[in-house]
């Protein structure tokens, strides 16, 4: 089977997008809103190596598979493969197109992780973070723009400005945790400091913020400097299970709770639960899974674990209601943003796209490459439904009082 014939056997013939390979075969129609371009037998490969997505990711974060055009639009070829997996009979005739040499895994791209350690230890969760976020805060700055904001934001139409939408967000979560003047907030995973610093100029709140990244406990320390917010917030870089300060009015964690893990949710619900005075608030919000997926609590073998999450977890929201009541919290209002977070992914994408030559000077091409695969990938799958994001606002109940009003508005 050539090359050109194995494709089409793939993919189908009625391509929403056009493919081309090295070898100068083409498929797909004229003028399509995108092309898929192979090319390399590299790319091959990577795939009979690995099948499935992880081979696939490796062969575009190398640069042998290659997007021009929308890659929101290339990306509907995954809807012809949900499984991104080739049949048997397909792999043997990559395997006769590549030749013996190709039954030999290449070396994956430098930026795949490499965790050592026991899952979610300490020192693997630094790592694990690293990888993640310490990439250059240049490179984010480009990519979330000024809000430097790295999660969902909430949009009362699809023409609000990320900017708008990332402030939104803030006042929305100030206003669940109910702060005022003079109270104690704890952020955990603080990121750039944003939230920190919008409850402390639009609510006075005390805020100490915490987070595993360097990188970012530069940045927004700096941040909070120059806007002169000192007195009113402290920026620490630390594990949240080092906090051990008197009791905080108030909790918020965005962002932060795809890093925990199963088997450390009643650790982090009773340690956060330990640190808020009765009556006090938390908000959690975090991406979640669909009762209908598998949890798989190690997922070696996807394109986003060795490549953007390193031990990155999701949970089906019924079990982070659980353990956050069974860790004695009080679950008052969930709410599922996951809408917002495709518009949201969709502005990131964008900025990326916009500023790339600068990105890829920056952070390299390589990690440029990945990023833009994962979002663009990950506003898909909000968009169907696949993945969700709640934020759940829960209470340490005293004396059976909640502290909220009867028909809280939350706003904006």
């Amino acid at each position: 089977m050539e090359l050109g014939a194995l494709l089409e056997d793939v993919l189908g013939r009625d391509l929403p997008v056009a493919v081309e390979a090295y070898d100068g075969s083409r498929l797909g129609p004229a003028g399509a809103p995108a092309t898929l371009r192979i090319r390399s037998p590299d790319a091959l490969r990577r795939i009979l190596t690995a099948p499935g997505e992880l081979g696939l990711g490796r062969a575009y974060v190398a640069g042998d598979i290659d997007v021009d055009g929308d890659l929101f639009a290339a990306l509907e070829l995954h809807e012809r493969l949900p499984a991104v997996r080739l049949t048997a009979r397909q792999l043997a005739a990559v395997a006769r197109l590549v030749g013996p040499a190709g039954l030999r895994p290449l070396p994956p791209p430098p930026e795949e992780a490499r965790l050592r350690g026991r899952r979610h230890s300490r020192a693997r969760d630094a790592a694990a973070i690293a990888h993640h976020y310490d990439v250059s805060n240049r490179f984010y700055e480009l990519v979330l723009g000024p809000s430097m904001t790295y999660s969902c934001a909430v949009f009362t139409n699809p023409a609000d400005t990320l900017e708008q939408a990332q402030a939104n967000k803030h006042e929305l979560v100030c206003r669940k945790l109910g702060l005022q003047p003079g109270m104690r907030l704890l952020d955990v995973g603080c990121g750039w400091g944003t939230l920190a610093r919008h409850a402390a100029r639009h609510h006075g709140a005390r805020v100490l913020g915490v987070t595993l990244s360097a990188a970012q406990a530069e940045w927004a320390a700096k941040a909070v400097a120059d806007e002169g917010l000192a007195q009113l917030v402290e920026i620490r870089h630390c594990d949240y299970r080092d906090v051990h300060e008197p009791p905080f009015d108030a909790i918020s964690s965005i962002g932060m709770f795809e890093h925990v893990g199963l088997d450390r949710l009643g650790e982090y619900f009773g340690h956060l639960h330990s640190l808020l005075r009765p009556g006090g608030r938390l908000l959690n919000h975090g991406i979640a899974r669909p009762p209908f997926r598998r949890n798989r609590l190690r997922r070696p073998r996807t394109f986003i674990d060795r490549y953007v999450f390193p031990d990155g977890d999701l949970h089906e929201v019924g079990a982070v209601v659980t353990a956050a009541q069974r860790a004695g919290f009080e679950a008052r209002h969930l709410e599922n943003l996951r809408e917002h977070y495709e518009l949201t992914l969709r502005r990131w994408v964008a900025n990326l796209e916009a500023h790339w030559d600068a990105a890829v000077a920056e952070a390299g091409e390589a990690r440029a490459r990945v990023w833009r695969l994962y979002m663009a990938a990950s506003a898909r799958t909000f968009a169907r439904g696949r993945t969700q994001i709640h934020q759940l606002l829960a209470v340490r109940p005293t004396g059976g009082k909640s502290g909220l009003p009867l028909r809280p508005d939350w706003g904006p």
